[in-house]
């Protein structure tokens, strides 16, 4: 991704700097702009609130991917990260994509440095590429097969026996598909900073204040965090579960931002974060994800800016790996 020469301008002239009017109405005006652009606004669970309940769509990064093949807006506006906003243009060449925060990245994705992963893979010739779909585009040309942890699953079993693989980036993610298919496989040693973030200790601790309660996790968390969990799925997947499972009372180990969501759809449950384990400290929100707001999400429909812009080639290499996987997800 890179920063355009008008977003310089923008940026020399303070234009993205500014206070804001507070008497603007963000939510009027970014509806307004929606027709006017006829822009579609995509987020993932993960973003605030506010964000969430104005977008056309919220989903996790599978729904997300697959909305963004379809659409037929003008304007792609992704409140999410990086690697999300890159893989819509690189399903979306002819569309602007933007995104309310360029430096909103992500853990996981810069935990996949493309040289070393590169040489990595340069390693291992006979060995099939699968990767998380957060990393940048440069992995993603390097990659035969992206997947979620939607499909994450599917994606591997889809993958003859006898085919030697290489997984990456999350290794968490990682060890929970070989337990789960059985299949042995070559891990990249990349992780999320959140899902990292969860105290087994103070998650038990909770739990025997309510024995009513359910744990689940999603399968980006420890090990051991997997292990006393009801149930592991995807940010669509625990969604779905907390809606139709019998149980009244959840511990949630995933990013917090789900809970709002989760909330919303069943609000008769009672939803409780999964502890850090740093004392005073929000380590279940990733600080990227938050970084984007009412006010940047304005601007950036105004501006049309930041907008992302892949290289034609490398784009051809990246959107391949994603075709796979959406048409072994359909």
């Amino acid at each position: 991704m890179k920063l355009s020469k008008a977003i310089e301008n923008l940026e020399d002239k303070g234009y993205l700097d500014i206070s804001l009017d507070t008497k603007i109405d963000y939510i009027e005006a970014i509806n307004t702009l929606r027709k006017e652009k006829n822009a579609v606004i995509l987020a993932h669970y993960y973003q605030r609130p506010e964000i969430q309940d104005i977008a056309d769509f919220v989903g996790d990064s599978l729904a997300l991917a697959q909305k963004a093949a379809e659409t037929t807006a003008d304007m792609i506006v992704f409140a999410g990260v990086h690697f999300m906003a890159e893989t819509a243009k690189i399903l979306n060449p002819t569309k602007k994509v933007v995104l309310p925060d360029l430096k909103a990245g992500c853990s996981l994705a810069d935990s996949c440095p493309p040289s070393d992963f590169e040489a990595f893979v340069k390693q291992h010739p006979n060995h099939i590429v699968v990767s998380y779909v957060n990393t940048s585009a440069e992995i993603k040309a390097l990659t035969d097969i992206v997947c979620t942890s939607s499909n994450a699953e599917k994606i591997i079993n889809s993958i003859p026996k006898d085919q030697p693989i290489i997984f990456a980036p999350d290794r968490n993610l990682g060890s929970y598909l070989m337990e789960k298919t059985g299949r042995e496989m070559l891990l990249w040693d990349g992780a999320c900073l959140v899902h990292e973030a969860f105290s087994i200790d103070k998650i038990l601790n909770l739990y025997q204040e309510n024995p009513d309660a359910e744990i689940i996790a999603h399968p980006e968390s420890q090990a051991h965090i997997l292990k006393v969990a009801k149930y592991i799925g995807s940010t669509a997947g625990l969604l779905n579960y907390v809606k139709t499972s019998m149980a009244k009372k959840f511990i949630v180990a995933t990013e917090a931002g789900i809970l709002h969501k989760m909330q919303k759809e069943a609000p008769d449950k009672i939803l409780i974060a999964a502890p850090a384990k740093e004392d005073n400290c929000n380590c279940s929100e990733c600080a990227f994800m938050k970084l984007n707001t009412l006010e940047k999400l304005y601007l950036c429909m105004k501006y049309e800016l930041p907008n992302v812009e892949i290289e034609e080639s490398l784009r051809k290499k990246a959107v391949k790996s994603i075709n796979r996987m959406l048409e072994i997800s359909k």
